[in-house]
């Protein structure tokens, strides 16, 4: 079950915690896996171009995702961006960054606020993103970049869950010319 966009909104509200709320908003508004999230550094954050460098991604690749303008500004306006500083999001421990553990444990934290039934985790909101752009009309091919999927295959998924996609397509029936009745009247058979 993937969240609708209400749900996003009502779940991230949730997060008690400034630092973890922005990880979970980038994770939703870039695609972001929770490593990727947690080990953003300050070099991989364009302002300018308002796009995220994902380093070493899975499959030790790299990709460009894009940077949501309201996620830069709540993370830029709340200072979580210049926490960065040292590098990935930290913790207060000098030298040391935060735990996928450790996001996922708030995550579960907000997840018995929110009150939502549908399984929360920080994955989900990469799913959500996935399926919110699919159903926006962003084709497979972009989202698959955006993911940093290898195969077409593991985006093609998301086909499946995106209902709106289906509701709103036009039946091929539709958009024929003429109606077709649907009472047919008989021909006589020839006559020889």
């Amino acid at each position: 079950m993937v969240l609708s966009p209400e749900e996003v909104v009502q779940f991230l509200v949730c997060v008690p915690s400034r630092k973890h709320r922005a990880i979970l908003t980038t994770c939703y508004g870039a695609g972001l896996r929770v490593s990727e999230a947690i080990a953003l550094t300050p070099p991989a954050i364009d302002s300018k171009r308002m796009v995220l460098r994902v380093e070493q991604g899975k499959g030790m690749k790299d990709r460009y995702v894009m940077l949501s303008r309201s996620c830069w500004r709540s993370c830029d306006r709340g200072g979580e961006w210049k926490g960065l500083s040292t590098g990935s999001f930290p913790v207060n421990i000098p030298g040391q960054h935060i735990t996928r553990e450790a996001v996922e444990r708030e995550c579960q934290k907000a997840h018995g606020i929110c009150k939502i039934s549908k399984p929360i985790t920080p994955h989900s909101l990469r799913h959500a993103f996935a399926v919110h752009l699919l159903e926006q009309g962003t084709d497979v091919r972009t989202i698959q970049l955006l993911l940093g999927h290898r195969s077409l295959a593991t985006t093609a998924k998301y086909l499946r869950i995106a209902t709106s996609k289906v509701c709103s397509t036009s039946s091929p029936l539709d958009l024929l010319p003429h109606p077709v009745p649907l009472e047919v009247k008989p021909t006589p058979p020839p006559l020889f």
